[in-house]
């Protein structure tokens, strides 16, 4: 998916609605006994089949747009993530998404503000998003690779990679897993 623009002023009724059902959904998520049936009923709701098999997502969840993020199998997402939906985020299997972390997939145009600018993120197979960190619209964590604890990725991280800091860099290549 690439980049595409939406303008906030000329949202639908049908749109609204859309949002507050969402906003309601999300409402019971996070307002359900923890690892309860219930809760994983709301997730489902919220998700729709968009939510792999083994799949985790913990409360308190924020952010708008759910029915444009993709869950893979047994994913893990801790409390606090925010995931701001707009341009489209997926998180391919076997990810983790540590506490308070932000998965944002639009900005706002610099001149015209009710402009939505979107472009998709993905956190792919096996990934590791640590506490605190931000990924930025458009960006792509590769598989195994290791996002550190408060960085601030602006750009794609490669395969098996480690980066930190803001901007995030690549401080480290993970070596081949000896057997």
């Amino acid at each position: 998916m690439e980049e595409f623009r939406v303008d906030m002023r000329l949202t639908t009724p049908k749109e609204q609605a859309k949002y507050m059902q969402q906003g309601a959904l999300l409402h019971r998520f996070n307002n359900c006994m923890p690892y309860s049936a219930e809760k994983q009923e709301a997730a489902k709701a919220l998700f729709g089949d968009n939510l792999g098999e083994g799949s985790m997502v913990q409360p308190p969840l924020k952010g708008v747009c759910f029915d444009m993020v993709k869950i893979g199998k047994g994913v893990m997402i801790m409390p606090d993530c925010l995931m701001m939906g707009r341009g489209g985020i997926t998180i391919d299997e076997g990810a983790m998404i540590a506490a308070n972390v932000q998965l944002i997939s639009n900005n706002h145009d610099l001149y015209e503000r009710q402009i939505l600018i979107c472009k998709p993120v993905r956190i792919c197979k096996n990934a590791w998003v640590g506490a605190g960190a931000t990924i930025l619209p458009g960006v792509t964590v590769g598989e195994n690779a290791v996002v550190a604890a408060a960085a601030v990725v602006t750009k794609d991280v490669p395969a098996n990679t480690i980066v930190a800091g803001n901007p995030a860099r690549i401080i480290k290549t993970i070596p081949p897993k000896e057997n």
